[in-house]
């Protein structure tokens, strides 16, 4: 799956050659690229190749596995960025509809228990962003095994407040929750495709786990 692959000129194809990682330059071809909607039913559409493309070209193969998981690493960073902002949404649209929502004759905003699973969202959201800050602050480091643990730790973190704040949002709004006429549905399929694009959060745990700096301590 190649995210608005339909639209590009060319795709860059890492491929495994003799043990190597080698990059491949391939010119778009209409006949073979199948574009199709994803989850969120949105203007964004990815696409795929039916088959290898004949006409590709090998730029490099000199520690090209190196240069791959760097340029990962900024994409995975971009997607905390990105979820950031949808659990901001999440949270805002579901603290305002409890307002307006009232059972026994009043508001849902002033149940306790309630009032308790908001902050645990809240909390959940600015935890997501305070490592997304920390992890952005990380990437240029010179030490990709520095940058590796920053950005895990934050697509990890991120994809957990994800799975929570969406899931509590849909919860407390219901079936109208689940319908795409409601903005907060989009929000919780984005996040949830952010969650598992670029690696979900047990895959990040285990390639944090698996630095060599994980028994570290920062300074």
């Amino acid at each position: 799956m190649v995210q608005r692959g339909a639209q590009a000129d060319y795709w860059i194809v890492p491929a495994r050659i003799d043990g190597e990682i080698a990059l491949f330059l391939a010119e778009r071809d209409e006949r073979v690229i199948q574009e199709y909607r994803t989850i969120r039913r949105s203007a964004r559409r990815d696409a795929h190749a039916r088959r290898n493309a004949r006409h590709a070209s090998r730029r490099t193969r000199h520690r090209r596995g190196a240069t791959l998981e760097h340029i990962a690493d900024y994409a995975t960073l971009l997607l905390c960025a990105e979820a950031t902002g949808a659990l901001d949404a999440l949270n805002r649209a579901t603290v305002e509809y409890t307002k307006e929502r009232q059972q026994f004759g009043v508001s849902i905003a002033k149940f306790q228990a309630l009032q308790h699973r908001m902050v645990d969202m809240l909390i959940h959201a600015e935890q997501a962003r305070s490592i997304t800050y920390l992890a952005a602050a990380r990437y240029a480091n010179d030490d990709p095994s520095t940058r590796a643990k920053a950005v895990s730790a934050a697509k990890a973190r991120v994809g957990q407040a994800a799975r929570f704040v969406g899931q509590q949002a849909t919860q407390w709004h219901g079936g109208m929750g689940m319908t795409n006429e409601f903005p907060a549905a989009h929000w919780f399929k984005r996040l949830s495709i952010i969650e598992t694009t670029f690696g979900d959060v047990d895959h990040h745990l285990e390639r944090f786990a698996a630095l060599p700096s994980f028994m570290e301590t920062d300074d």
